[in-house]
């Protein structure tokens, strides 16, 4: 999982690109140059952030452009391996995308960012995932969690309540169906979105009874194929089966997938937290809550997937390092976090900043003090190939051309090829 991706995942958990341009200080050959080059995936708030790094630093030049994470993970390694890449660039934590920090660290591409005051401060779930062999590289600002966000104003036309088990999350989407207003929307044909859905299915049917279950991957004691992801894989064929997404969700983009949550032509969609402000955006005046998606009958048992969003890392052969570093410090600031996580709808991953969270997240946050939710799972994988044929298989999947066991033995294949 943007997510997810989620790191796709997700989300992704989440999702485009930018390119900015800023300046001040000098470069990593010592020139006095003022333009800085950034590649983010923050669409819709790295744009403020990056006003705010101008309007503190004068005479600042920013250039922004954005396209997708999709594309963003299949150009930012070429870009590295050619020379091209900018200055600062989003990285994903782990090691679960082709932009993820352990793949882009061990061949050198990023600079060693421990010395960086804030780097110590990082929580150590956080710092697990923006260290290679324990050095940092990941200014890692923001939390993020997937779960069901709800359009409140849409439930309250179909006159329906958001479930609290799976039995009722089934019901849900018949109810949504008979009322010509699908449950979720779902935009598989963005390939990062497959993913969100089934981690949040996921996080309680396999970790809920196992939260070792990583470990037991690492150390060859369990399969995809042949563990609870058989059974998470099953119940999203059966929310399919069952009505809980509008029609031919592998035409329907994530942008378009948004619009129809915020317009309410669906009751919501199952994202990251960060799709909350990318529907206000939408829908200003909209109402919209993150719950966590039933998996089972049991809420005591729920778990969510939170973990630590992308973050930014530096060229090792940045045209303007001083300048790099000072924008990663401007991000890991206060006020950086604090306009990431406004933005975003997201959680700084620091303490003590003074962000009130987005009510929209209540749940969230419960969850996170509770120790109720586990890591975006292909952060934890040893290479970025599972994500990848996990993906694609799950839109061959919905298109009818792979079966569960077939993606789940491949995705076996992939993770015993190691890193």
């Amino acid at each position: 999982m943007r997510t997810t991706r989620l790191t796709a995942s997700v989300a992704a958990l989440t999702a485009g690109i930018v390119l900015a341009a800023c300046s001040g200080g000098t470069n990593a050959g010592g020139s006095t140059s003022k333009t800085l080059t950034i590649a983010s995936v923050d669409q819709g708030s790295v744009e403020d952030v990056v006003a705010a790094f101008e309007k503190a630093n004068p005479g600042v030049e920013v250039r922004l452009t954005t396209s997708g994470a999709d594309q963003y993970q299949q150009q930012i390694r070429t870009k590295l391996a050619s020379g091209t890449a900018p200055d600062v660039m989003s990285v994903w934590p782990g090691n679960g995308n082709p932009g993820a920090t352990y793949v882009l660290a061990k061949p050198g591409y990023l600079l060693d960012l421990s010395d960086r005051p804030w780097a110590r401060k990082l929580p150590a779930s956080v710092k697990t995932v923006a260290q290679y062999e324990g050095k940092t590289y990941n200014a890692v600002f923001g939390l993020n969690g997937i779960g069901a966000v709800y359009n409140q104003d849409a439930l309250d036309k179909a006159g329906l309540t958001p479930p609290g088990t799976w039995t009722e999350l089934l019901d849900f989407c018949r109810d949504a169906a008979a009322k010509k207003t699908p449950a979720f929307a779902l935009g598989n044909q963005d390939n990062w979105v497959t993913q969100t859905v089934l981690y949040a299915l996921v996080a309680t049917t396999v970790y809920g009874p196992d939260r070792n279950f990583d470990k037991k991957m690492q150390n060859g004691q369990a399969t995809f194929a042949k563990s609870a992801w058989t059974t998470a894989l099953a119940k999203y064929k059966e929310m399919d089966r069952t009505g809980c997404f509008q029609k031919s969700p592998l035409s329907t983009s994530y942008e378009a997938s948004q619009e129809l949550a915020a317009s309410g032509r669906t009751l919501g969609i199952v994202q990251g937290n960060w799709v909350v402000a990318l529907l206000k955006g939408k829908n200003p005046k909209g109402n919209f809550t993150l719950k966590t998606l039933p998996a089972t009958d049991d809420p005591g048992g729920f778990l969510m997937p939170a973990a630590a969003g992308a973050g930014y890392g530096v060229n090792a052969k940045a045209k303007n390092k001083d300048l790099a570093l000072k924008f990663v410090n401007f991000v890991m600031s206060p006020e950086g976090m604090n306009l990431f996580a406004e933005k975003q709808g997201g959680l700084p991953s620091l303490p003590d900043t003074g962000h009130a969270a987005d009510p929209a997240l209540t749940e969230l946050t419960t969850f996170i003090n509770e120790d109720r939710t586990v890591p975006f799972m292909d952060q934890l994988w040893p290479n970025a190939k599972v994500q990848q044929t996990m993906l694609s298989g799950l839109q061959e999947m919905f298109s009818g051309q792979a079966d569960a066991d077939g993606v789940l033995k491949d995705m076996d294949t992939d993770y015993r090829a190691g890193t």
